[in-house]
């Protein structure tokens, strides 16, 4: 099993999507980056710490690899908002791919790179990517909470615009005939 993070706003939303990749065994909501030698939610939410919300994905590489993940996560955001992500605002909600090492902050910029080069936004993008640093598991209350709390979670994704955003994203990359590039 291998690991990977990812900051893209709302870690509800993230997880959500992340736990329907194929090959990923868990994903788990927590905290990353910050100046505070912990974390938690409130001092989180409230800008104190300056860690973003983030979801560490396990995955087995015998069925997904890195750049795979990589992105079906960048199909899942908005990767040019620099000021958060949706209705979510602020440094703790910016997107961000961590890495663990050289080829990994390769493929992350390759990656990004690609998805520059496609002409599917017009804007430039604007996710960071940044080596890992501690992981902090979010509270029990924040994990799967989409299962937990189907219709307050789906309510939210709606409301915050994400889930409009990434249907249309889809539909306009499959209008114009962009797809990823799977090579390792």
């Amino acid at each position: 099993m291998k690991e990977i993070v990812f900051a893209g706003g709302c870690f509800w939303c993230v997880e959500h999507d992340l736990r329907q990749a194929s090959g990923v065994e868990d994903v788990i909501s927590g905290y990353m980056g910050g100046r505070a030698e912990t974390a938690n939610y409130e001092d989180v939410s409230s800008h104190n710490t300056e860690h973003r919300e983030v979801v560490q994905v396990i995955y087995d590489e015998n069925k997904t690899n890195f750049r795979l993940l990589t992105q079906f996560f960048l199909d899942h955001i908005d990767p040019t908002d620099d000021g958060g992500q949706f209705g979510d605002r602020g440094e703790n909600y910016k997107t961000a791919i961590y890495y663990s090492d050289q080829l990994e902050q390769n493929i992350a910029q390759d990656t990004l790179q690609e998805l520059d080069d496609s002409g599917l936004y017009t804007e430039a993008i604007q996710v960071d990517i940044l080596p890992r640093t501690e992981f902090y598991p979010a509270e029990d209350y924040h994990q799967q909470y989409s299962e937990k709390n189907p219709q307050h979670y789906q309510r939210y994704r709606v409301g915050s615009g994400r889930e409009g955003f990434v249907q249309k994203t889809c539909q306009i990359r499959e209008q114009k005939h962009i797809n990823w590039k799977y090579l390792e």
